[in-house]
């Protein structure tokens, strides 16, 4: 139970102020759940392997004297502490935290944890009203069950490759850790409501999320063709079910038109001095437009082509208000008007680099307050900070640190049994 008073909720500071996680997870699902419930103002202690540290930490290059910029974007707003859950001394010490938690998150295949004595089970007789959350590749029952299994395993068998693409090309994985990144917003929403429910009822809760099942949600029209006895394809930039919905070529790049009823069909025709494609019978309706989206890409992009992008922004989005943006570059989508007018990217001060660029989270709270404070955490940085937090003298902290808590100082053992 943490030490929150629940009896006087404060009016002020950020959203989940008081909230205590420990964060046994490694790589993305975890790291991004926990880092949402750090831009709300909780405190997230990161519990990392000795000497090595969550294996992100070494996903690279690009390194920055080091650091992998990789592993900052998911762990912004942190403590790392070091322990070597092996160690007697230190698995009191975790019990002892958790004591003090309200959640709980790892991400080790199924058994590993129950292997380490850190398990739901062991850890709530520490903490009855604690929230547990277990991460992995396929949930903790069924026939895959103990297999591992990361982003690219899943993208393929969740069904999101096969309608990545190009017809008739090989399946395409997105481009970003989607199925870690959708699992990982999954993790922090269940937090949120097991939060809620607690505070309704005192209980704590375990959750069971498997990475698999937490993408077969997000297929939507792609499932819905399957339930209509459909099989969905890979079409490129095309959607199955609107038409134009889709990259063009334009004079020097790329525009995308979104194209969702007959109004915006009609407008986007008149802005590009079409007249005569809603008169095509194969163009009449959206149903039509879907049936020809060969013949239809054919005639649009014959007069994109004779503009610039810029050019044709102007015209479609800005003087005839049709949904149609650019094809940015990574670059390009993290330094434009917008987002600098949005303050989407900005900087944090780290204790080794100077400033680095920090990706704020996108919820923007009338009443509330969010944000990250700290900057991803070197490895080991506040180990003596969160028991020292805990009421443990200096003579303490020592001793745990001559019983190997935190691990040997050169201990570099790599690898980890994380999804």
């Amino acid at each position: 139970m943490s030490d929150t008073d629940t009896d006087s909720p404060s009016t002020q500071g950020k959203m989940l102020e008081g909230v205590k996680v420990l964060d046994l997870s490694t790589f993305v699902t975890g790291g991004f759940s926990s880092a949402m419930l750090a831009n709300l103002g909780a405190e997230v202690i990161k519990v990392e392997q000795p000497g090595y540290g969550d294996a992100i930490r070494h996903s690279g290059p690009p390194f920055i004297q080091g650091e992998s910029p990789y592993y900052w974007t998911v762990n912004y707003g942190k403590q790392s502490l070091e322990l070597d859950l092996k160690n007697d001394r230190a698995k009191e010490a975790f019990y002892e935290l958790v004591e003090h938690a309200d959640i709980v998150v790892q991400n080790y295949r199924p058994g590993t944890a129950e292997r380490l004595d850190i398990d739901y089970d062991t850890l709530s007789e520490y903490n009855d009203q604690l929230i547990y959350l277990a991460i992995s590749a396929f949930g903790q029952t069924g026939p895959w069950a103990k297999r591992s299994g990361y982003d690219l395993l899943i993208q393929g068998m969740s069904g999101l490759m096969s309608v990545t693409g190009e017809e008739g090309r090989q399946p395409v994985k997105v481009g970003v850790p989607m199925t870690d990144l959708i699992t990982g917003m999954w993790a922090g929403f269940g937090a949120m409501a097991s939060l809620y429910r607690r505070e309704r009822t005192g209980e704590g809760e375990y959750i069971d999320l498997g990475m698999l099942e937490a993408t077969l949600p997000w297929l939507t029209k792609q499932a819905g063709m399957v339930f209509a006895d459909e099989e969905p394809t890979r079409m490129g930039t095309k959607d199955p079910v609107l038409a134009p919905y889709q990259t063009f070529e334009t004079k020097d790049g790329y525009i995308n038109v979104c194209i969702l009823n007959e109004k915006l069909w009609h407008e986007l025709c008149e802005v590009i001095d079409r007249p005569d494609l809603p008169e095509d019978d194969r163009f009449a309706q959206n149903a039509d437009r879907v049936e020809h989206q060969d013949a239809l890409e054919a005639e649009i992009e014959a007069t994109l082509t004779e503009k610039t992008t810029d050019e044709w922004i102007e015209i479609i989005a800005e003087e005839g208000g049709v949904p149609a943006g650019p094809v940015y570059e990574v670059e390009e989508a993290l330094n434009n008007p917008q987002i600098d007018a949005r303050g989407a990217v900005s900087e944090i001060e780290h204790p080794e680099l100077g400033e680095i660029p920090v990706i704020e989270h996108p919820l923007k709270f009338a009443n509330g307050e969010s944000g990250f404070d700290r900057a991803p955490p070197l490895l080991g940085e506040h180990n003596r900070e969160v028991f020292a937090e805990l009421g443990y003298s200096e003579a303490e902290l020592d001793e745990l640190e001559a019983a190997g808590v935190f691990g040997d100082a050169d201990d570099a053992s790599q690898g980890s049994d994380g999804e």
